[in-house]
């Protein structure tokens, strides 16, 4: 009787499956093939097949193209890998090279341009895509993210900072002119001099006037009238039962007990904390309202819905609405994140969505570029005809004005 062959389930060859799962040796790869060969044997077989001579034959045709196309498959993956697991962060070049490698089917090095890592580390410093330097360690890399929503959020993060940066000039400004106003009318103060207690004579007695003669001597002044209006002690009575409201009685007790007077520049300091606080707690999370014009600002629908316009005709909670898009009439479901507010031509309607003012609406005067705000006038309301300056673009939404 023959030798029975080896069925699918026998030892040696679930072994076999499991070591092809596995990386193998890389010499015995071949790149145009892209077949993995176990052994010696194995790929000098392969070397001599003739599907491995007719991929020779054209890559001796197309050398450069072949090259090329490797190199972008190997540049590809280790750049996605790179900002997915690493993000912005510095690493080591040979730690992002050796997990790119444990995937089994990635493009070898050996098949690109590149002939070491270190020159391919090289190429990316010059091409912009990497921040790249070299330490006693070896080569570190730090991902540059050139992508178009990130760049836009820097951008946008960077123009509410130096907004807040005028608006903060502003607020100095403001004070100091409030200091030399204050100076000009008071006068500036004078300078106290300190100089040693000195005794001129050895003898002389050192005596300090403590100002208290000259209380000790009004008292005794008051007592001395004889005749008393029974009206007057009655109406003095009353007066001393009335609370101190005045503000020199109040100063005057704030200095009785120890207490500290503020100066102009400390109350003047406190006052904007203050109107900064009240604008803080008036500003909310979400700015979602119905009946206003949106922009879609995610890619994540696709192109179809990018940068267009929608009106937003349902708010579902505070943070998703349910838009209708003004080209195609689509209606969809969209987180507040993935929409940004409508800024009209001046003198068209408006509705301001966030801030003190909020619900409010109101026709736009004039729009301030520069500093990424406007000037609006509410046209309806108890607060009709009142004038807002610096209202930021994100609290103000073009309304919706076309007929139901």
């Amino acid at each position: 009787m023959g030798k029975e062959k080896g069925g699918f389930l026998t030892p040696k060859a679930i072994a076999n499956r499991i070591k092809a799962k596995g990386l193998q040796k890389l010499r015995w790869y071949c790149q145009m093939c892209q077949k993995q060969c176990r052994d010696e044997n194995g790929f000098k077989c392969h070397t001599m097949s003739e599907s491995h001579q007719r991929q020779l034959l054209l890559f001796a045709d197309r050398p450069g193209q072949f090259i090329d196309t490797f190199s972008k498959e190997f540049d590809d993956g280790y750049c996605e890998l790179l900002k997915r697991r690493f993000a912005c962060k510095r690493v080591h070049a040979n730690v992002v090279y050796q997990e790119y490698i444990s995937w089994r089917e990635h493009i070898h090095m050996n098949a690109t341009k590149w002939e070491t890592l270190t020159t391919y580390v090289k190429w990316l410093g010059k091409e912009g895509k990497a921040d790249v330097d070299e330490t006693e360690k070896g080569w570190f890399v730090q991902y540059i993210d050139r992508d178009p929503e990130t760049i836009e959020r820097q951008k946008t993060l960077e123009k509410k900072i130096k907004s807040d940066l005028d608006d903060e000039e502003r607020s100095a400004k403001f004070l100091q002119e409030q200091i030399e106003r204050g100076k000009d009318k008071g006068g500036e103060e004078g300078t106290v001099e300190h100089t040693e207690l000195r005794r001129q004579n050895e003898d002389e007695k050192v005596t300090f006037n403590l100002g208290l003669s000259s209380k000790n001597k009004e008292e005794p002044i008051k007592e001395k009238s004889v005749f008393k209006n029974p009206l007057a002690s009655v109406a003095k009575r009353k007066d001393d039962k009335k609370p101190v409201t005045s503000k020199s009685n109040i100063e005057g007790l704030n200095v009785k007990a120890g207490q500290k007077r503020k100066s102009a520049l400390d109350e003047i300091i406190e006052m904007e904390e203050q109107k900064k606080k009240k604008v803080q707690m008036s500003r909310k999370d979400n700015w979602l309202h119905a009946g206003i014009v949106v922009k879609v600002v995610t890619k994540k629908l696709g192109d179809k819905y990018y940068k267009k316009k929608a009106i937003i005709k349902d708010v579902i909670d505070k943070y998703t609405a349910v838009v209708k898009m003004v080209d195609s009439g689509d209606k969809l479901k969209m987180d507040q994140t993935h929409l940004e507010t409508v800024i009209p031509a001046v003198g068209k309607a408006v509705l301001v969505v966030n801030g003190p003012y909020s619900g409010s609406e109101a026709s736009l005067v004039s729009i301030q570029q520069n500093k990424f705000s406007g000037t609006i006038e509410i046209s309806k309301g108890l607060l009709r005809g009142k004038v807002l300056d610096r209202i930021a673009y994100e609290d103000i939404s073009k309304m919706d004005t076309a007929p139901m």
